[in-house]
């Protein structure tokens, strides 16, 4: 485990709170489409790029969840003062809740793709942004790959609302990514194993592994809708991870969809 997190998550947070940081936080989504009397999120009017049109074939689907865990969605984190407005205005953790459910009724394999740090990582010699701000906090620390000691409980874990679902014994669980995409775990493995070729991306980060784990599936020839309000991300002075990740969703997703035009599709199909 992380023996300077505590301290690293009290200067993180005391540096919010110290700067104003939590009013920019607040005011992070604003923008002048916003300041024009829209919503920053919405689709625009008219849109240049052709619409898409993902059919489901529920005998090669599979709902994939990245990160469902106690330190992305939960109040308990120490990360929510940044992300915990896009979780709550977007309602994340329900949405993913009736998800788990339909996906669970369609019978289709759940796949996760969670996020450990074990304490070797924490003495990682290459870092970028995001990474060092990971470990100051102690997010998502396991004491190692081979035990459970203290996950239970841990800001590692699952979210509560999601136990039942995960640890049904049929969910498949894969072994962590560690930067944002699932290059270094076996996600893909585990997809192809099960003859899917269908992703219904949700999860966290938005604009973080919700895209790198997209671009990658995109890369490696699956067809892929993101859930876009089942998604959230950080809302720093730098930026709205949520916008930023639904324009190139816009981009290069093959589908953008609601969690209620999940749901039709899951029924439909």
């Amino acid at each position: 485990m992380c023996s300077d997190c505590d301290s690293g998550r009290r200067t993180f947070l005391a540096t919010l709170a110290g700067a104003g940081a939590l009013g920019a936080l607040a005011g992070a989504s604003t923008s002048s489409a916003e300041a024009a009397g829209l919503d920053a999120y919405a689709d625009p009017a008219n849109p240049a790029l052709p619409p898409t049109n993902m059919q489901l074939n529920l005998a090669r689907t599979a709902l994939v969840v990245i990160d469902p865990q106690v330190d992305f969605m939960s109040p308990a984190s120490p990360a929510w003062p940044v992300v915990g407005e896009s979780v709550t205005e977007l309602n994340t953790v329900p949405n993913l809740v009736r998800l788990f459910k339909a996906a669970k009724s369609a019978g289709i394999p759940v796949v996760i793709s969670p996020h450990y740090y074990y304490p070797h990582d924490h003495h990682w010699k290459v870092e970028g942004p995001l990474e060092i701000l990971q470990h100051r906090l102690g997010m998502f620390d396991r004491k190692g790959p081979l035990t459970l000691d203290g996950f239970a409980g841990s800001g590692a874990e699952w979210m509560p609302e999601f136990k039942e679902y995960i640890e049904d014994g049929k969910t498949i669980v894969c072994s962590p990514h560690k930067l944002y995409g699932p290059q270094a775990n076996d996600l893909v493995l585990q997809l192809g194993k099960q003859g899917v070729n269908h992703i219904i991306l949700t999860g966290m980060a938005a604009n973080l592994c919700v895209e790198s784990h997209l671009r990658h599936l995109l890369e490696q020839g699956f067809e892929v809708a993101v859930v876009r309000d089942a998604i959230a991300a950080a809302k720093f002075p730098e930026g709205d991870g949520y916008l930023a990740a639904l324009i190139n969703f816009r981009f290069i997703a093959n589908g953008l969809w609601t969690t209620d035009e999940t749901l039709k599709k899951l029924s439909a199909a």
